[in-house]
């Protein structure tokens, strides 16, 4: 098949690319920019779009030892009471269910199955993806080797640069580009052990657009305790135009910045202080995203999941989505071979529609109702019915879904992404 295709990025999304590749019969290389990569990072969820191609990838086995089944998605109002829930996953109808997981936890398992699958030598570490250039049959990344300060050139037939929210692929070909928007937001997150609760497999958001408290379970419940691992996201809104300091991006902080703010957050079945108090760490981030790249592609060079198309977490997709990326990707190469094709192809397929998700979810989202029941009666009420009409929270959470590719009846009869043993027709 000659090189291997060059990923730039050992991420959840470069790492899927690489097991799509090597289903398809395609040798790749996948570069990562850390030192070393390591489990870290907390919660976050899998839809079941995205838990649907890695049960396609072989590893539908693997997530029960990862992270937790999820039942539930509840909306609470800031006195404690339901604004919505309804069940997810298979509850819900779905032929795959959702899973919470420790993002590291899912990280190491892919880049476990890569190198198992793809050979021992097949993820490079502490490369950094500096540039690229390309000719008319294939293309050339230079990296930066982190360990020595060298730079490396690597040439190969195509380039998916997976390289996260400061991509250099996307900075080439986008130079003006502003910065990450931030819109205000800023998270703070973490996990600590606790009691379960509600279903013992719920994800649970608290609060309004400007104030709220997200938690949801990623591991099982200790039988000798009673306890289970437990991931927290706090956040508050403050004014854009005072700006935030750039240095406290992905560091650990004390609870005490934000955490006088849920000080009376205490309810009858989630004491929020209490769990915040009982976490090892805490990471603090401002939430952002950018705007919509016109272009996802640039000839035979194609961008991928964040690198792509970053976006607030409020619908938790992020990740989803890259897994899908990764997807949608080999079946484009698979029907055009390893060509400029494919990866406008790919992009086809998907750059309207995420493009116009990542702005949805500047609005909140799914959480926007929460906006709604602020605005009518302060988020304090005894019965939401008198508040909001269920039909109007059902019409809202089912143009979400849709927008997002997850809708119940679609995803269930939707056909394979990728064939079952599709494999690719050599084109360059």
């Amino acid at each position: 098949m000659g090189e291997p295709i060059i990923v730039a990025g050992g991420g959840i999304g470069g790492l899927t690319t690489a097991l799509t590749l090597h289903e398809i019969g395609v040798p790749v290389r996948v570069f990562e920019s850390s030192m070393a990569i390591r489990p870290l990072g907390v919660g976050i969820n899998l839809q079941p779009n995205a838990v649907r191609e890695l049960t396609d990838l072989g590893l539908a086995g693997r997530l029960p030892d990862i992270g937790v089944e999820a039942e539930e998605w509840a909306l609470v109002g800031r006195n404690g009471n339901d604004v919505w829930a309804e069940p997810r996953g298979r509850r819900a109808g779905y032929r795959w269910p959702q899973f919470a997981v420790h993002r590291g936890e899912l990280q190491m398992l892919l880049l476990d199955t890569v190198r198992e699958r793809c050979g021992s030598n097949s993820v490079i570490e502490a490369h950094r993806l500096r540039s690229y250039e390309q000719t008319a049959h294939s293309v050339t990344a230079t990296f930066e080797d982190r360990g020595t300060g060298r730079t490396v050139t690597v040439e190969g037939p195509l380039l998916v640069a997976a390289d996260g929210l400061h991509s250099a692929a996307r900075r080439q070909r986008f130079p003006d580009e502003v910065p990450p928007l931030w819109g205000g937001a800023v998270l703070w997150r973490g996990t600590a052990l606790g009691r379960p609760i509600r279903t013992g497999a719920s994800f649970t958001l608290v609060g309004n657009l400007e104030q709220r408290f997200v938690h949801y379970p990623i591991g099982p419940v200790d039988p000798s305790t009673g306890l289970q691992r437990q991931n927290f996201i706090a956040e508050l809104t403050f004014d854009p135009a005072e700006g935030w300091d750039a240095a406290s991006w992905n560091q650990t902080v004390d609870p005490e910045v934000f955490l006088p703010a849920f000080a009376d957050w205490d309810f009858d079945w989630l004491d929020i202080p209490a769990l915040v108090g009982r976490a090892e760490q805490v990471w603090e981030y401002p939430m952002v995203d950018r705007d919509p790249a016109p272009t996802w592609v640039d000839s035979r060079v194609a961008l991928l999941g964040d690198a792509a198309h970053v976006m607030y977490p409020v619908g938790s997709n992020g990740a989803s989505q890259a897994i899908v990326d990764a997807r949608v990707l080999g079946a484009s190469l698979v029907e055009h071979g390893l060509t400029p094709d494919a990866l406008a192809a790919y992009q086809d397929r998907l750059h309207e529609d995420i493009s116009a998700l990542v702005l949805r979810n500047r609005e909140a989202g799914p959480v926007a109702i929460l906006g709604k029941v602020d605005e009518r009666c302060g988020g304090v009420f005894d019965d939401i019915d008198d508040v909001i009409p269920r039909a109007e929270v059902e019409a809202f959470m089912a143009r979400y879904k849709a927008a997002a590719g997850f809708a119940v009846e679609t995803l269930n009869a939707a056909p394979r992404t990728l064939p079952e043993g599709a494999t690719l027709t050599p084109r360059s």
